[in-house]
């Protein structure tokens, strides 16, 4: 086989340079793609969608045009209005469905051949028994929770000693806005979710003093209404985001606030991106970002290409730009590492600044994590009984339970694994 080079490419025009690899291909030198295997390869590959979302919608339409023929699709949600602009397999008769089935009909009925199960349901429901019949797993999901527990689940469930069925390479992708990021992880072999955690925007929070007291941005006024107004006024009822009724007492309520202060910018549409933390969504974008994902799954199914080396991030707003780099693994990394991390605090911290510095930290990130060492619960979310045993730990110093240079163990149902935490006092 004779490899050609750019240059040599450049020196012929595109009608000349088909005849020559056509001559080349029947004179034995260039190895045509044998395009039953490849078609034999896609439909035997049995593939799982996570999300029939804005992303999920274009994954589940490129597979089954691309020749995949096994597929499920899992998706927790149901169709609402606002998702019709640009989750296309949906009408707006089907407002109130569940996307997944809605959108597994829509497919099966434009593609002949292909079938897909829908399943309304969560990720979490889900055995390992159920995981280990795909060979390949494509994340279209807009929640970092669900991400990180299909990670931690991919690699928890590998078996070196079976690796031909329990080995599953994971393609995930995600946009925001004008941009997005595909990328691909290889249990053991590439860095895992896990690993770019630090890479994520920590959640826009509002300080409570600055909303109660003194706000200065429209979303102050938002905020005032839907964390300190609303309980005052309906107590323990919740407000339903999908209930225009419910966002226009909030908006109302917040225009109130900000005209009180003097402060513009409250509308309509920004309490419902605050209240639902909104983000940004592009059809285009959406399509940029699929198309890379199912290109990975077919090259990794058939084998005719090299695969991403892993991490690529396109930016719409700079133009149609690209960037690909190899992400490395993380030795500390909980989910795909052995070693574990460490936490350099001062001795006379209570329990409780440490689980808000866990939730701080970005390689963490945790919402309600429980702490124990090997010998002693210092602080349990659930059950019920440990949680009253140690509700009174929280003002406690940590140096009660843990001395210079020993662990944590940290649980939380962010973190699908434990973690361990190395305790090192600062100018110890």
């Amino acid at each position: 086989m004779t490899t050609r080079t750019p240059s040599d490419v450049d020196m012929l025009e595109a009608s000349e340079f088909q005849e020559v690899e056509n001559e080349e291909i029947l004179n034995g030198i260039i190895e045509p793609l044998d395009t039953l295997k490849v078609k034999e390869a896609l439909e035997a590959c049995k593939i799982l969608v996570i999300g029939a979302g804005g992303l999920g919608c274009e994954i589940l339409k490129n597979l089954a045009l691309t020749g995949f023929k096994q597929i499920h699709i899992i998706d927790m949600d149901t169709i609402d209005l606002s998702n019709l602009n640009r989750q296309f397999l949906f009408r707006k008769r089907d407002i109130g469905k569940p996307k997944a089935i809605v959108a597994a009909n829509f497919v099966m009925s434009r593609v002949p051949g292909v079938q897909v199960v829908p399943h309304f349901e969560k990720i979490q429901d889900k055995d390992d028994e159920y995981y280990k019949q795909f060979q390949l797993i494509i994340c279209g999901l807009d929640s970092v929770e669900a991400r990180r527990w299909i990670n931690a689940k991919v690699l928890e469930m590998m078996d070196e000693d079976d690796m031909e069925n329990t080995w599953k390479p994971l393609i995930d992708g995600g946009t925001e806005g004008f941009k997005g990021q595909a990328r691909i992880i290889l249990p053991t072999v590439t860095s895992c979710y896990e690993c770019s955690l630090d890479m994520l925007n920590k959640p826009t929070t509002y300080p409570i003093c600055t909303i109660a007291n003194t706000p200065r941005l429209p979303e102050h006024c938002i905020e005032w209404a839907s964390v300190l107004e609303w309980p005052r006024i309906w107590g323990t009822k919740k407000y339903d985001t999908d209930n225009p009724e419910d966002i226009n007492w909030l908006y109302q309520h917040a225009l109130e606030r900000a005209n009180e202060f003097n402060i513009t910018g409250v509308t309509y549409s920004l309490t419902q991106g605050v209240v639902k933390n909104i983000i940004p969504a592009i059809a285009s974008t959406n399509a940029v970002i699929a198309a890379s994902c199912c290109n990975e799954a077919y090259k990794l199914a058939t084998c005719v290409a090299s695969h991403l080396n892993n991490y690529m991030m396109y930016t719409g707003d700079a133009g149609v730009y690209t960037y690909t780099f190899e992400h490395q693994k993380k030795p500390e990394c909980p989910v795909c590492g052995n070693e574990s991390k460490t936490a350099e605090v001062d001795k006379e911290m209570i329990v409780n600044q440490l689980i808000e510095y866990l939730a701080e930290r970005s390689d963490t990130q945790l919402k309600k994590p429980s702490l124990r060492t090997a010998t002693k619960s210092i602080y349990m979310q659930a059950p019920k009984v440990l949680n009253q045993a140690t509700l009174g730990n929280l003002e406690k110093p940590l140096s009660d339970f843990v001395n210079d240079g020993e662990y944590i163990t940290v649980t939380d149902a962010a973190l699908p694994v434990s973690l361990q935490l190395k305790i090192k006092w600062k100018n110890a």
